[in-house]
């Protein structure tokens, strides 16, 4: 895959699109890992399986109870030349409510580059550009600078939203672009 990326660039002097993760519905998610406010003594439930077409779904409900409030799912990669795009781009439907979409430019770091993006009934692409992903942790913005690193290694779908709420998002793909 690097290889191909390396081609691409040296051929168009930028590449055009990456994937990130094409969900297919031969695929094991496994690799996607879910962490809920229960870590901290929450209550919030979800999961995440393949529907009969190949998506994604991750699906759940939010509780405040205990101090909890998100729901998250997590996939650990290696993506290099990052610099080589301007946006991470979604495919996705689901039930309208605000999600985040966070990753990490190191994966043992603590804190997460974050951006929020609305998902509506009807299949849309979100485009978001990556110089305006800021770091955070905890649900507390950092004064450091946003991302401008070359590699992603973590990549994640949140909810949180501060309230009580079922939740259903539908992913078809992630990917970078120019």
């Amino acid at each position: 895959m690097k290889i191909l990326i390396f081609f691409l660039i040296m051929i168009s002097g930028t590449a055009q699109e990456v994937s990130l993760y094409n969900f297919k519905s031969d695929q094991n998610l496994n690799d996607w890992i879910i962490v809920n406010d229960g870590v901290m003594g929450g209550l919030s439930q979800s999961e995440i399986h393949l529907n009969k077409d190949g998506h994604a779904v991750f699906y759940g409900s939010i509780s405040l109870e205990n101090n909890g409030g998100f729901a998250s799912v997590r996939h650990r990669l290696e993506q290099d030349n990052v610099q080589n795009y301007i946006y991470v781009n979604l495919i996705v439907k689901g039930k309208p409510s605000t999600y985040q979409f966070r990753f990490k430019k190191n994966r043992d770091d603590a804190y997460s580059y974050i951006q929020e993006f609305e998902v509506t009934s009807e299949w849309q692409k979100v485009r978001l550009k990556l110089s305006d992903f800021y770091p955070r942790f905890r649900g507390r913005s950092l004064n450091l600078p946003n991302f401008e690193a070359d590699t992603i290694e973590e990549i994640a779908v949140l909810i949180g939203n501060k309230r009580k709420e079922k939740f259903e998002i539908e992913i078809d793909k992630i990917y970078l672009s120019n």
